[in-house]
């Protein structure tokens, strides 16, 4: 692999390539080995990106909605050409299969378009009470937008999540992951020309970084893609200036599998949920399968079966499925949370460890793990763990099923397998989180995807998150 593809220029300010004094050292999760060195944003580029956004903003809200549009759209198509690059960037840097990270980059584009394709359609409303009287209201963009991004779907969150501000008007800084920064940078380099300098920013740092920017005044809208624990902090720094904030964050998300249910089609969905191509470090991964007794051992043997199967290996070559987890840290999680469910007595039935493969030796590596016999107490049962683990409970009653389901801090998603429309709008209601499938995977531009409780708070992809980055103004107005 030529090193030039992973070789940044620096942080994007301003239009401009910034090389601050104090860089790190960003690895290869698959041998970790060195891939980039990345520049560490110091408080005065910080101070430099808010301010230029602030200028840049002005004018960009001036701009016609017809050539915002057009600005993205021809970004989209700089971003098809090298659509190969940036997905391995993704899966050298952050590990993801290349199968995986090729689709995500088109995702992201197809999200992008969606979004310049609503543009026209963030109205205002208008009435009157009486002759020679009218209320109209407008939506205005916030000025200038922070996006602090997780490691997990780099170049995605990058790209993706700047459409919606940039098509209302906003600027946009973006704070990208420290594990994971190298295709957020490089996609820098597709910017110039298309829109002016400081509409949008890339900067890097840890959390003091994301803290200086989350606090400066100048900064009105913040989003968010992180952990629980990340989005509490920030939206207790965001809290004295009551920022406008949205949150996604984490889950610990139930697949409730019936006593009708097609097993194949349970263990099908089950895969496909736990995204074993993004090694389980996904925030809407069924986790946690709640089996009914009479499906519960035919489900397991054949969930084992067909999890054993799934190649393990370096991300980049086309048939493996599973590679490297992002980071030394993150493999030291994910081995903790396997021990403590050892230790607190669910019984392993597949993994809970690395390749024997001596080529993956030097990688964090975590073969696909298969936990039964879990109780709601242990922490693998509570807790999100952010690696390829699959919890599997056993439950007979429904109402005590429910309570299970329910019972952690999270609320994001939730599968439901089952052949009875019943059962299936029954449990959709009863469920406590944002977002169902029913015999189903995947999501769709336009379907809004958000959490309850602790997993976040707005909804993003759909025409409410475009709404999202716009302040409402209500214009009371008489005349003779």
């Amino acid at each position: 692999m030529d090193q030039n593809l992973f070789k940044v220029k620096g942080t994007y300010v301003n239009g401009q390539w910034m090389n601050a004094s104090k860089s790190y050292v960003v690895i290869n999760p698959s041998n970790n080995k060195k891939l980039a060195d990345i520049p560490v944003s110091s408080e005065e580029e910080l101070e430099l990106a808010v301010q230029s956004a602030s200028k840049a903003q002005k004018i960009w809200a001036k701009v016609p909605l017809k050539q915002r549009a057009d600005s993205i759209l021809k970004l989209c198509s700089l971003i098809e050409k090298k659509a190969e690059e940036f997905a391995l960037m993704d899966t050298y840097n952050a590990g993801n299969a290349i199968t995986f990270a090729r689709k995500d980059v088109i995702q992201a584009v197809e999200h992008m378009k969606y979004f310049a394709g609503l543009i026209r359609e963030v109205k205002g409303e208008t009435f009157s009470t009486e002759p020679n009287h009218l209320n109209f209201s407008r939506q205005q963009p916030y000025g200038v937008v922070l996006k602090i991004n997780s490691f997990n779907r780099p170049f995605r969150w990058c790209a993706e999540k700047l459409a919606a501000p940039i098509l209302m008007g906003n600027s946009v800084i973006i704070k990208n992951s420290e594990q994971a920064p190298i295709s957020s940078l490089k996609f820098c380099e597709l910017l110039n020309g298309i829109f002016p300098d400081g509409l949008i920013n890339v900067v890097t740092g840890g959390a003091d970084s994301g803290s200086f920017l989350v606090k400066h005044p100048l900064i009105k809208r913040i989003a968010v893609i992180s952990s629980v624990q990340t989005g509490i902090a920030i939206a207790k720094d965001a809290a004295p200036l009551l920022k406008n904030i949205s949150l996604e964050l984490g889950g610990k998300n139930p697949l409730i599998v019936f006593d009708d249910a097609d097993i194949d089609l349970a263990v099908d969905l089950t895969i496909k949920g736990m995204r074993f191509d993004t090694k389980g470090e996904s925030c809407s991964s069924p986790s946690r399968i709640l089996v009914h007794k009479k499906l519960h051992d035919k489900y397991l043997e054949k969930l084992i079966s067909e999890v054993e199967k799934i190649p393990v290996g370096l991300p980049w070559i086309e048939t493996n499925v599973v590679g490297p987890v992002v980071s030394k840290k993150q493999f030291e999680s994910v081995n903790k949370y396997i021990q403590s469910g050892i230790e607190e007595g669910a019984k392993l039935e597949l993994g809970g460890n690395s390749p024997t493969n001596p080529e993956l030796k030097d990688g964090f590596f975590i073969n696909p793990t298969i936990f039964s016999n879990v109780k709601p107490s242990m922490k693998i049962a509570k807790e999100e763990i952010f690696g390829p683990v699959i919890s599997v409970m056993k439950w007979e009653n429904y109402d005590e099923m429910m309570s299970i389901a329910n019972s952690t801090d999270y609320g994001l998603t939730a599968g439901i397998v089952t052949n009875s429309l019943s059962n299936a709008m029954k449990t959709s209601e009863e469920i406590q989180c944002g977002y169902v499938w029913i015999n189903a995977a995947g999501r769709y531009a336009g379907a809004p995807y958000g959490g309850w409780k602790l997993s976040g708070l707005g909804v993003e992809e759909c025409f409410d998150e475009l709404k999202s980055y716009t302040k409402t103004k209500n214009v009371n107005m008489k005349w003779l």
